[in-house]
C-alpha cells in the first residue's frame, strides 16, 4: 500500500498494489494490520454504499457527536472528493484537502474523524463505498457550506450541483457547530 500526500496531513490517500491481467485485477482494499501500520488503527463498525449521477455533490457532512472517520473509494466512475478540518484547536482548523478518487484509479483515502466531507461526481454516474468507525446518528450530522468563499474550494462544475435539500441548507464554516 503506497501512501500519498494531500493538502491536510492528517487526510491519507492509498494506492493499493493491484495484481491484474487478462482476467481483470485483484487488490487487498483493507487489511487492518497493514493499515495500522500506516497509522490507521481504526475499527469500523458500518460499510455504506452511494450511486449517483454526474453533477451530484454530497456534502459536507460531519457528526458533531460519534463522528465518523471514512475509509472511501470509487467502484463504478470518477469523483471529486474534499475533506475539511473542522478541530478549532486544530494548527489546520478549515484547511481543506481534495482529490480525485476513481474505480480505474483503485486509490482510497482515509478522513479521520472531526473532518467535513463531500464529493462531486465527474462521470456519467458513480458509485461510493464507504467503511465507517461509528454508526449514522442523523440527530447528530451536520452541513458545512458546500461552496463557503472561506473553504475557497475549487470544485470543477460545469453547471450548478445537483444538491439535497440539506446540502443547500449547510452553513458557513464561521457559523458551523465544530469540534473544540
Amino acid at each position: 500500500m503506497q501512501l500519498i500526500a494531500t493538502q491536510h496531513p492528517e487526510v491519507l490517500l492509498l494506492r493499493p498494489k493491484v495484481f491484474g491481467d487478462a482476467r481483470g485485477f485483484f487488490f487487498e482494499s483493507y487489511n487492518r494490520k497493514t493499515f495500522a501500520e500506516l497509522g490507521i488503527d481504526a475499527e469500523f463498525v458500518q460499510d455504506n454504499h452511494s450511486r449517483s449521477a454526474k453533477g451530484v455533490l454530497r456534502g459536507l457532512h460531519y457528526q458533531i457527536s460519534q463522528p465518523q472517520g471514512k475509509l472511501v473509494r470509487v467502484v463504478a466512475g470518477e469523483v471529486f472528493d474534499v475533506a475539511v478540518d473542522m478541530r478549532r484547536s486544530s494548527p489546520h482548523f478549515g484547511r481543506v484537502a481534495s482529490f480525485q478518487l476513481s474505480a480505474e484509479g483503485h486509490e482510497m483515502a482515509w478522513i479521520p474523524p472531526w473532518f467535513a466531507h463531500g464529493f462531486l461526481v465527474l462521470s456519467e454516474h458513480a458509485e461510493f463505498l464507504y467503511k465507517t468507525t461509528d454508526y449514522y446518528a442523523p440527530q447528530f450530522e451536520r452541513s458545512l457550506l458546500w461552496n463557503d468563499p472561506a473553504l475557497n474550494i475549487a470544485w470543477p462544475l460545469d453547471g450548478a450541483p445537483l444538491l439535497s435539500a440539506k446540502d443547500q441548507a449547510g452553513l458557513p464554516l464561521a457559523g458551523c457547530e465544530v469540534f473544540a
